[in-house]
């Protein structure tokens, strides 16, 4: 049985939304110190929709999947989607991932909280 879905090894060799929004109107960084991966998420928001959606990531193929296929499922959402999106949503949708893993879908959802909590708290009265 193969280590890794269908999915996972797309969005690991294709990945989705990579790169840097210059003007990006949210940023969430967050990290894993025990297994050093690093991900970034650029968020560029509309009248409460994320048109736009980019990442950074350094880190396995796992964790690569992950920041892939969670900035698929938010690009085009409204926020109050992207607020709701779980590491289990993003597991799932890439067709699970080796049990040692999952913490790679949890940064995935962690780096989009991170990024809209970033929004809020400098968009106060919009």
């Amino acid at each position: 049985m193969a280590l890794y879905s269908e999915k996972v090894m797309d969005h690991f060799l294709n990945p989705r939304n990579v790169g840097v929004i210059e003007d990006a109107d949210a940023i969430g960084e967050v990290g894993n110190a025990k297994c050093g991966d690093i991900m970034k998420m650029y968020l560029k928001i509309e009248n409460g929709i994320i048109v736009d959606v980019k990442f950074e990531t350094f880190g396995c193929a796992s964790a690569i999947a992950s920041s892939s296929m969670a900035t698929e499922m938010i690009k085009g959402k409204p926020l109050s989607e992207a607020e709701a999106l779980t590491n289990k949503a993003v597991t799932e949708a890439l067709d699970g991932l080796p049990a040692h893993k999952i913490h790679c879908s949890v940064l995935a959802e962690e780096a989009i909280k991170k990024a809209l909590e970033y929004y809020y708290n400098n968009n106060k009265g919009e």
